[in-house]
């Protein structure tokens, strides 16, 4: 009998390992064919005829103001939408109050809304003919077609990410440590700069790059409120998308080149913040269970 059952153990263990291997297997060839070999075709097509040609693409006046471009609206969504992430973050776990299902479930209305309606609806509310486009145009304030609306849509389409990395961990860790340091006497910014801010730093720069990818590849709310101007509204999706619509396929593989090489950056540090990042939720689960 008990031969019997260790053979048959056996052979569910290895029927069980055939089928972990085909999955392994069937995961890498997807990774492989979907998302290497692109990648590998893009920088392949745009070295193809060598460094100085491919320099000479990205160095043409539109495609280096695409690149600036970018990086600008980069450089002010990510703040902004970290400050929003994280006062979202400490409302909704460090107070009690009614509607906090109803509050979560706005910060999470962007992930649900398609990036083109995001980029019409701001169309309603600031173009020439919206709610405030009379006003802004009274005024002689620019905002569609403009870098402000580029902005304005980006921030639409990227302000949940830092705020969903937030929630979990800070409602995880609980407001104990707040607590604890207010019967100690410290005030509010004290508390959320010395105890708050170093227990969620790894989920913030986590979230943080997740914002910086997605704000450097955002195509379709920015394709309707830019406008693309050449030369003054075009971030470097636009400047791709042209590219290739133009015919230049050279220009349009050394900019796309651009672009997949800051994704793999923040790949990189998205590896290397996932892994502290883990870390700090293993560490507050042991912390809960003790």
């Amino acid at each position: 009998m008990i031969p019997a059952m260790a053979v048959h153990h056996r052979s569910h263990r290895q029927t069980r390992g055939w089928r972990q291997s085909l999955l392994i297997g069937l995961a890498a060839f997807v990774a492989l064919g979907f998302l290497m070999v692109p990648m590998a075709v893009i920088f392949a097509q745009a070295l193809s005829k060598g460094w100085a040609a491919w320099w000479q693409a990205i160095s043409q006046p539109d495609t280096l103001h695409a690149i600036v471009l970018s990086l600008i609206v980069l450089a002010v969504v990510v703040p902004i939408n970290a400050v929003y992430g994280l006062s979202v973050a400490w409302a909704v776990t460090k107070f009690r109050f009614k509607g906090k299902k109803w509050l979560i479930s706005l910060v999470e209305i962007p992930f649900s809304v398609s990036p083109i309606v995001a980029g019409v609806a701001a169309l309603m509310v600031y173009g020439g003919s919206g709610l405030l486009g009379p006003w802004l145009e009274a005024n002689d304030l620019k905002v569609m077609f403009a870098l402000p609306g580029i902005i304005i849509a980006t921030l639409f389409v990227t302000s949940p990410f830092i705020a969903r990395e937030l929630l979990p961990l800070m409602q995880l860790q609980g407001s104990d440590d707040e607590e604890a340091a207010l019967t100690l006497g410290a005030g509010g910014l004290a508390i959320f700069l010395r105890v708050t801010l170093p227990n969620v730093k790894w989920a913030l720069y986590y979230g943080i790059i997740l914002c910086a990818a997605r704000s450097l590849g955002e195509f379709g709310a920015v394709s309707v409120v830019s406008g693309q101007v050449r030369g003054e509204t075009m971030t470097l999706p636009l400047q791709i998308d042209l590219l290739y619509h133009d015919y230049d396929s050279s220009g349009a593989f050394a900019a796309a080149s651009v672009l997949t090489l800051l994704a793999l950056v923040t790949l990189v540090l998205k590896l290397v913040v996932e892994h502290h990042y883990n870390r700090e939720i293993e560490a507050t689960l042991a912390e809960r269970q003790d």
